[in-house]
């Protein structure tokens, strides 16, 4: 595992720089706000509510990020306002909402679906979120930037909150796909994770914090983790741990180093899609692609 610590001085890049952010309005968006503001970028954010702060490089746009056309919004206003979009952070969340151990019956007595919105909000919405970022990197001169998701500790662990369980490691398998893609594309475009553990924000209930006691942080400590992965060009597809203060990358330190000992001498499987990539391309022959 890799700890390393966090500087001021490793934010000097983000003075002038433009973020797009979602879920800027409270918790860890409220306080990655406020340094990015305070290190001279501006701010473009994305919520549901209104920012309880006001700067003159915070423009707030109302957003409901399970909608497309709000999020299509959210970056043409951005462009409007600074020609731009150096980072996106893709941070909104919500708690859990389903109970797959819950008989849920609606009026006619027979079982309802369960609820997607935990799904829709922190899988789907940091996706397509990502995804416009990506867009708007691309075709803009000169071209490039980053992106940054909110992933979790529960990303990689198991955690008993079964529908944002699915969506963190939702979040960290976009994030493993899209790193092979932007790697290839030759566009300077990065893509890295968060992966707090347990933070005091509105999603943490009052009674787990006093529980956890000592084993929380702020979310100030989360936004640090936010903004050095906006600043530093040298990370890509990393996965930032962050823990009382402590901040470790574990996706190439320890993940990927896992998956390897385990493939051994075996051809991985982003390797096996290339060969089939460039078979097909020498064929000139295409059709959809799967994995085991």
């Amino acid at each position: 595992m890799t700890e390393f610590t966090i500087q001021d001085n490793d934010f000097a890049s983000l003075a002038g720089k433009v973020v797009v952010m979602t879920g800027g309005s409270s918790g860890i968006g409220l306080a990655t706000t406020k340094l990015l503001l305070d290190l001279g970028a501006s701010v473009v954010s994305g919520d549901i509510n209104s920012p309880p702060i006001e700067h003159e490089k915070l423009a707030f746009i109302k957003t409901d990020v399970t909608k497309w056309t709000d999020l299509k919004a959210l970056f043409k206003r951005t462009k409007e306002l600074h020609s731009r979009v150096d980072h996106v952070f893709a941070n909104a969340g919500i708690s859990g909402r389903a109970d797959y151990m819950a008989d849920e019956l609606d009026e006619h007595g027979e079982l309802q679906e369960p609820s997607t919105l935990t799904l829709d909000i922190n899988l789907k919405g940091v996706i397509n979120t990502a995804y416009l970022g990506i867009h708007y990197m691309r075709h803009q001169e000169p071209a490039g930037g980053s992106v940054v998701l909110t992933a979790s500790a529960s990303s990689f662990q198991r955690f008993r909150v079964t529908d944002y369980c699915t969506a963190k490691h939702g979040v960290l398998g976009f994030m493993r796909g899209m790193v092979p893609n932007l790697q290839t594309s030759g566009l300077p475009i990065r893509i890295n994770a968060l992966s707090p553990s347990w933070t005091v924000t509105g999603m943490v209930p009052e009674a787990i914090t006093h529980a956890l006691g000592s084993g929380v942080q702020t979310p100030e400590v989360v936004a640090r983790s936010a903004a050095l992965l906006m600043a530093d060009n040298a990370r890509q597809g990393q996965l930032i741990y962050s823990w009382q203060g402590r901040f470790m990358e574990i996706e190439e330190g320890v993940l990927m180093k896992a998956g390897a000992e385990i493939v051994g001498d075996n051809e991985g499987e982003d390797a096996a899609i290339v060969k089939l990539l460039n078979a097909r391309a020498a064929a000139g022959s295409t059709g959809s692609l799967g994995g085991s």
